[in-house]
């Protein structure tokens, strides 16, 4: 059997389901607002977690190397893995943010992903103090053994970006979809102010929404995870997501509160005779 149809097996074990809602507990802890959008990466336009995973494993890593070759490394290496250590806090909190933003499936893998890089944190902890006591071999060991741990947790964390697609902008393909020019949804009476309208282009879902006396239209489908913002509500001039909360501006659909870190594609909108029409702007593509 393939390792992603193992880990496939993973998502499906309902075992897990207590580990997940302890984990789910502690995330609720994160405060809500500013600091979570900050570890979700809004104001970078992208999730922060894969930066600061490369922190520590890329210390990690350069220990490990550094205990492989000749001559005398042993500063440099203790040295290293330290470093890694006190890079694994935003590493776990922007984890722990995401992963409480994700459907079951991707949680209980999420579970594992984390006892794996726990296991290996211990590891390497373990090797910076035995190599502060002088055995340098147990302490090259332990390295070895923690890299491999998290090298496991890699695996299981790509799965999760990868397969299971979270963080990744689940409606980029729709600008693609979307064809080229006018569209006609038909009259503006057809969209009330009291919250947004669904539609469809071509077959692509766009959402619509009229506010003191503007029209606007985005793509209507969220690009944290897909749900359709028809079913989403109004508020201060944005769009709330109706799974996950994520916030967008209705005028350009910019990001203001997460999970969601990329924007849906705004629509250009005109009235002509009572009719809404909507295209992509030229520069969406």
């Amino acid at each position: 059997m393939r390792l992603g149809e193992r880990i496939r097996e993973i998502e499906r074990d309902d075992r897990l389901d207590p580990a997940v809602s302890r984990m789910s507990r502690l995330a609720e802890r994160l405060p809500a607002g500013a600091v979570r959008d900050v570890l979700h990466g809004v104001q970078l336009g992208h999730p922060l977690h894969p930066i600061m995973i490369h922190l520590p494993l890329g210390a990690w890593t350069a220990a490990v190397l550094l205990d492989l070759l000749p001559g005398d490394h042993r500063r440099g290496a203790r040295a290293l893995v330290n470093v890694g250590l006190l890079t694994v806090p935003p590493a776990v909190l922007s984890g722990l943010a995401d992963w409480s933003r994700q459907h079951e499936r991707q949680q209980r893998v999420g579970v594992v992903h984390a006892a794996a890089n726990g296991l290996g944190t211990l590891l390497f902890g373990a090797s910076s103090l035995v190599r502060g006591r002088g055995r340098q071999g147990w302490g090259g060991a332990l390295a070895l053994a923690g890299l491999g741990a998290v090298g496991l947790g890699g695996a299981l964390g790509g799965h999760l970006a990868y397969y299971r697609a979270a963080g990744a902008n689940s409606a980029d393909h729709l600008l693609d979809l979307l064809p080229e020019g006018w569209h006609d949804l038909g009259p503006l009476e057809r969209y009330p102010e009291e919250g947004p309208v669904g539609d469809e282009v071509e077959g692509v879902p766009v959402v619509v929404a009229r506010t003191q006396g503007s029209v606007y239209a985005l793509l209507g489908t969220c690009p944290h995870m897909g749900a359709p913002l028809a079913e989403g509500e109004l508020t201060d001039g944005c769009l709330r997501c109706p799974w996950h909360g994520s916030e967008f501006r209705l005028d350009g659909g910019t990001v203001v509160h997460g999970p969601a870190t990329a924007a849906p594609q705004a629509l250009e909108t005109s009235v002509v005779e009572g009719r809404l029409w909507v295209r992509l702007p030229v520069s969406a593509r």
